[in-house]
């Protein structure tokens, strides 16, 4: 009997652990046709990166079309660096279009040649700017030297050089805005300019802004209302601060609303500042295993709570819509897996359903807390003359579409009216966002309808990047009209073996110079892809359903048309 009870013990044990990771062998997931559940709000048509000069190179140009075929609607690009002095040459973390020089008697020299390429390309790709207005140039800067800094040979926290600090005359730093955004306007026409967004600076509770929080303050009121008086219909929003999960960051965060609704204006002496969309950073934090790379979610999530209650907790800030100016995983894009071995996993497709995720409970906090969500910044693009899947955060890699990409690809399928859905493996955001997707896996869906079609997105979601045995999914959509017998289903994938270019180059050996036939071969595997061939499926009282399995990390867009 000891002998028989000590085996139990030991089944247990071993057992709960493994139990706990692996979701339900079977997940039912169900979607009416005729039950709407709100609009779903395109917050996805967000980019941004830090390097401008990529822009205009041919892979930046090649993405830019590429992002703005995504969707119908707008496709937004946020860069750091628009005012940065220097001769136009990108490196890691920085760029520089040398708008702003003085002469020798101290005079403003204005020079739009780079500036212009960078928004020629914007407008060429059909890609609409969030203009944000940093850096400070070199000759107005109180600490200008060093101003370029060196990284990636030195470290990350060696970037806030010359051109972090605030202007040793914030009259010159006005007329500069103004001289900008005027001919901005005067280049790209009022009809284009008007839809436009623009903010001030980038993350200015931290070491971006060398300054004070006040002197922030100062310089966010003298560029408004330099921004105003060059185009008064502008939409001007921040303050763009880090997340708020952290005590320094949320207050950075009040203390910015507070003085736009309640303080007193530096510029005009009345109370207030323009304000028209608020922004902030939360990011997740991965860390390295040992073995494989364990994501954390939970941290971006928490972090945009904490926002969220700011926001919500005065009736004049609830009003202003949101819009997350970083939105990602983590925080340093061009730090490689080479350095940081958690930075792994973007080259894959658990990128691409950490994506989905983080998507699915964002909407789910931004219900809950009734603000309005308008925009998610995926701080994301591509760096020019580095190795191939060198783990970059990026979307593409020497012109070749990574696994994420594909994520937005389906999300642009997607309609604009929410359905209802149910999932027998979905968990319930509050505990995502105590504790992560730890435990079970995250087995969720989105679905929306259009006329005569519905489209459903699935995701096998877990923290840890394991692989444990596909789960089977039963899928039934009902509410269709009664008379039909059947429906044309597509079926898209992003797994280990569909969408995901990583996978066909290593297969191929993981060449650094790929030949023109080998490049044109993950080229295409970066593509969007079937699962398989479109079909008819039967559709009986008003109801189909559809039965296929789906691996960890996973997504499957399936659409049914009649």
């Amino acid at each position: 009997m000891r002998a028989i009870l000590a085996s139990v013990v030991i089944i247990l044990c071993v057992g709960m652990p493994v139990s706990s990771q692996v979701a339900p062998q079977t997940v039912n997931i169900a979607v009416n046709y005729k039950e709407a559940d709100g609009a779903l709000p395109p917050v996805w048509t967000y980019f941004g990166y830090d390097e401008p000069n990529y822009t205009y190179a041919p892979n930046g140009k090649k993405l830019l079309r590429e992002l703005a075929a995504l969707s119908p609607r707008p496709v937004y690009i946020r860069v750091h660096n628009l005012l940065t002095t220097g001769d136009g040459s990108a490196s890691l973390k920085w760029g520089s279009t040398n708008v702003y020089t003085e002469d020798a008697a101290g005079n403003p020299v204005y020079s739009w040649a780079i500036l212009d390429r960078i928004f020629d390309a914007f407008t060429e790709a059909g890609v609409k700017p969030l203009v944000e207005l940093g850096f400070m140039p070199q000759a107005l800067s109180i600490h200008p030297e060093p101003y370029r800094h060196k990284f990636p040979q030195e470290s990350v926290g060696s970037i806030y050089t010359g051109w972090a600090y605030p202007p040793r005359d914030y009259r010159k730093w006005s007329d500069l805005i103004f001289h900008v955004v005027s001919h901005l306007r005067s280049r790209y026409g009022d009809a284009a300019v008007q839809s436009w967004l623009w903010e001030v600076w980038n993350e200015p509770d931290i070491s971006y802004w060398q300054g004070t929080p006040e002197e922030f303050l100062k310089l966010y009121d003298v560029s408004v209302d330099a921004i105003s008086r060059a185009f008064p219909a502008a939409r001007i929003g921040g303050p763009d601060t880090t997340g708020a999960g952290s005590a320094k960051s949320a207050a950075f965060l009040r203390l910015f609303l507070e003085h736009c609704t309640h303080e007193k204006n530096f510029v005009t002496g009345q109370t207030g500042t323009r304000l028209d969309f608020i922004s902030f950073h939360p990011k997740g934090a991965p860390k390295w295993m040992g073995d494989h790379v364990q994501m954390g979610i939970a941290n971006q999530l928490n972090s945009i709570e904490k926002g969220f209650d700011i926001v919500a907790s005065d009736t004049g800030w609830r009003r202003i819509p949101i819009i997350l100016g970083e939105w990602d995983p983590e925080g340093c894009a061009a730090c490689s897996a080479q350095q940081y071995p958690q930075n792994a996993y973007r080259n894959g497709p658990l990128y691409a359903s950490y994506t989905a995720e983080s998507l699915s409970r964002t909407l789910d906090l931004a219900h809950q807390k009734h603000v309005s969500l308008e925009g998610l910044v995926t701080w994301a693009f591509e760096f020019e003359d580095q190795p191939y899947f060198a783990g970059f955060r990026e979307l593409a890699t020497n012109g070749i579409d990574k696994a994420v990409s594909n994520s937005f690809r389906m999300f642009g399928l997607l309609g604009q009216e929410r359905l209802n859905v149910t999932s027998s493996g979905a968990l319930e955001t509050a505990n995502i966002v105590q504790s992560g997707v730890r435990g079970a896996a995250d087995v969720n869906a989105l679905a929306t309808r259009k006329s005569r079609e519905v489209e459903i997105l699935i995701w096998n979601y877990h923290d840890d990047d394991l692989a444990p045995p596909p789960i089977t999914i039963d899928l039934t959509v009902a509410g269709l009209p009664e008379d039909l017998t059947r429906a044309v289903m597509e079926h898209f994938r992003v797994d280990a073996d569909h969408s995901n270019s990583y996978a066909k180059w290593k297969a191929i050996g993981s060449p650094q110079s790929p030949s023109p036939i080998q490049f044109e071969e993950i080229e295409s595997a970066g593509q969007l892809q079937l699962l398989n061939s479109p079909s008819w499926e039967p559709v009986k009282n008003g109801a189909a359903s559809l039965h296929f399995s789906l691996p960890r990390q996973g997504l499957s867009l399936i659409r049914l048309a009649w």
